[in-house]
């Protein structure tokens, strides 16, 4: 079935009603994997007609997204990337981790934008910055679906060359699931256990009773009830 291309809608509804002249879009990549950091990208594209093709990450192939990613990365007036480590999901739990990383995806910048269209119904990053949330946002306007590809492909590489670079997370396949749920990785866990990279305090460990003791327990119903729901996300 085919997709309504994004445009730049709410872009210019921000433009009309707001009176800001740059407008960033920002989206996330990693939200339920269990192992690796989770990933934002914020984007700047200006009013210009984007290359074909683009839309939303995960309805693209990973070969064309290998391929879009350095065009956009060029026809972008600015993006900015920011991290939020395994280490900081666990400490802080997963909303204030998101926020975090999009913090320092949007200081990375050049410049900073005087309105934020972020991708979902959820406002995580909050004051000072103003937001417009648009459900499948990365469907629908051009900043947020460029920032969704050159997310998803950076983390993607990123998880990749981890699993090149030591050997000894060459049965955990990073560079086939990205450090989400999938049997190979599940398996992997159960012999191995968790790395570095793991993200100890999510759900998986439930079910890996070797391992049980490593996970780490936030007294946050808030942030337990946000793991719970989104640890077993998919975005590939």
């Amino acid at each position: 079935m085919p997709y309504e291309p994004p445009t730049h809608t709410v872009e210019r509804s921000i433009r009309a009603t707001t009176g800001a002249k740059i407008v960033a879009g920002v989206d996330e990549v990693g939200r339920g994997a269990w192992a690796g950091p989770v990933t934002v990208c914020a984007a700047i594209t200006g009013l210009r007609k984007p290359p074909a093709g683009l839309t939303d990450s995960k309805l693209i192939s990973p070969k064309r997204r290998a391929e879009l990613a350095p065009v956009l990365e060029r026809w972008v007036t600015a993006y900015g990337l920011g991290d939020a480590s395994p280490q900081e999901i666990d400490e802080l739990g997963m909303t204030a981790a998101l926020r975090l990383a999009a913090v320092r995806a949007l200081e990375a910048l050049p410049v900073r934008p005087d309105a934020v269209i972020l991708d979902g119904k959820h406002d995580y990053l909050g004051s000072p910055w103003q937001v417009r949330t648009v459900i499948k946002g990365d469907q629908s306007c051009i900043a947020v679906a460029a920032a969704s590809v050159i997310a998803k492909v950076r983390r993607d590489a990123l998880m990749a060359e981890l699993g090149a670079r030591n050997s000894e997370y060459a049965d955990f396949a990073f560079d086939a699931n990205a450090g989400y749920p999938s049997p190979v990785h599940r398996a992997a866990l159960e012999e191995r256990g968790p790395t570095a990279h793991h993200r100890l305090s999510w759900s998986y460990l439930d079910a890996l009773p070797r391992w049980q003791h490593l996970k780490k327990v936030r007294f946050s119903a808030e942030a337990a009830a946000l793991e719970s729901g989104g640890q077993l996300g998919f975005d590939f």
